[in-house]
């Protein structure tokens, strides 16, 4: 299925010479430890928390409008510790979700208004739902689909999944089309 257009004001974003879309109504905090590797959209009201740690984004990668990447953090005697965020390959992450995983792997797709807990790690192919919460530390397996509050599997995907996700996020930057003013 062909997407359609999604058009954005040319000046409200900003275009780097690897690709990256970033919107200029997004919140890049720390932007020295944000690490974004190319042909990236960060839509407009997206937060990425690189003053807490260190977030690294792999290629042809979706971060919707109001989603927030916050790197986990482990509480200790003497405080608290931010670890680094990683986030592979054509990901696509959606509108309101929060992502506090350690690591989300390549080829996954992330709903609307999902909460990935701290710590958490999903590997790669995985499909989660609208709205699913994963609890802190799960470790979510490839192939896998995970729906509810809190996230449980609720199917597994096939093997085409990578490839369906490549077509995707490409797909999705091409369609993001500017538009003059």
């Amino acid at each position: 299925m062909e997407l359609p257009d999604i058009n954005f004001n040319k000046s409200e974003y900003i275009e780097t010479a690897s690709g990256n879309r970033v919107s200029r109504a997004s919140v890049l905090c720390g932007s020295q430890n944000i690490i974004l590797n190319g042909k990236n959209i960060v839509q407009s009201e997206a937060i990425i928390r690189g003053d807490l740690a260190n977030v690294r984004v792999g290629r042809h990668c979706v971060i919707s409008s109001k989603a927030v990447l916050r790197p986990p953090f482990k509480k200790f005697s003497k405080g608290v510790a931010f670890f680094p965020l990683q986030i592979g390959d054509h990901v696509f992450i959606g509108e309101g979700s929060v992502i506090n995983a350690a690591i989300v792997s390549s080829y996954i797709y992330i709903g609307k208004n999902c909460v990935i807990g701290r710590r958490c790690v999903i590997r790669d192919c995985c499909y989660i739902e609208d709205g699913t919460v994963i609890p802190p530390e799960t470790v979510v397996p490839a192939f896998s689909r995970y729906s509810g509050s809190p996230g449980k599997p609720v199917g597994e995907l096939p093997e085409c999944t990578q490839d369906k996700m490549i077509d995707f996020t490409k797909s999705y930057y091409q369609h993001f089309t500017p538009v003059r003013e």
